[in-house]
């Protein structure tokens, strides 16, 4: 019988914790590592329409990017929705459990998926953290090249090939070659993205200031939004487990989306 605790050691090999940041919480956040595993529900996050879709489909585990439990609570009520969630999922007998910044770091995991989907060649990691087990490079930021494209038409590729309802951009000035990759909030990394020589960087939750930065290096910055950027990667989780458990189903959520809407 798979267990939950197969599941993980699954995930460490897509995406091993050592890989995520001191910050973050993954792993096992809710459930026992020792309960049987018959059905499993991939989404994005762990909220209650996931929660919910999971006990309706019959799955008994939800696999997501982002954590149940970001920090300690002091309790455990159905007075916000992290509780909520944890009681539904514990009397639904359902575990939760996740990867996020080492997915986001991991060769293979969000930013090499983002990379791919928007068509960038030769990618690299931008100043990797360490190496893997098999030696590969790890780190969060993906740099690759286009060919020389109108600023745009590079738009309309981002908004195509990520399903994004709509961008938030900088025009820097000039056409996108070189491009950098970021999902979710990694705005950080502007600097160093124009010192590697790049002319655009596609991530989220870009601050006011800094798209005034990039508007003063002559970066194309753009914001895809935190969901859409990091969503692709629920089909590679999806399709790692069902290459290491394929007598198991495995489903991506079918509910579960973006809750920031444009008019």
């Amino acid at each position: 019988m798979t267990t939950v605790h197969d599941v993980l050691e699954a995930l460490g090999r897509l995406a091993p914790a050592s890989m995520k940041c001191d910050w973050d919480n993954v792993g096992l956040l809710c459930g026992r590592e020792g309960q049987g595993v018959h059905k499993i529900l991939v989404a994005l996050d762990p909220f209650e329409d996931v929660c919910q879709e999971a006990a309706e489909t019959g799955a008994d585990l939800i696999v997501t990017h982002h954590p149940l439990i970001f920090q300690a609570p002091k309790a455990i009520t159905d007075d916000d929705s992290v509780g909520r969630c944890i009681l539904f999922l514990a009397s639904h007998g359902i575990s939760a459990v996740n990867a996020h910044t080492n997915l986001d770091c991991a060769p293979g995991g969000v930013n090499d998926r983002l990379a791919a989907l928007l068509g960038l060649r030769n990618v690299e990691i931008l100043n990797p953290m360490g190496t893997d087990g098999q030696g590969r490079p790890y780190g969060l930021i993906r740099v690759g090249t286009v060919e020389e494209t109108p600023l745009v038409d590079f738009l309309d590729r981002v908004k195509e090939k990520l399903h994004a309802p709509g961008l938030r951009y900088v025009d820097g000035g000039k056409p996108v070659r070189r491009v950098a990759v970021g999902g979710g909030a990694c705005a950080g990394a502007i600097r160093e993205v124009y010192d590697a020589g790049c002319d655009a960087f596609v991530t989220a939750d870009v601050k006011y200031n800094q798209f005034w930065g990039a508007h003063d290096l002559g970066l194309n910055l753009i914001d895809a939004g935190h969901f859409w950027t990091e969503n692709p990667v629920c089909a590679v989780l999806a399709d790692h487990l069902r290459a290491a458990f394929p007598e198991i189903p495995v489903e991506i959520s079918k509910n579960h989306t973006d809750c920031m809407k444009f008019c």
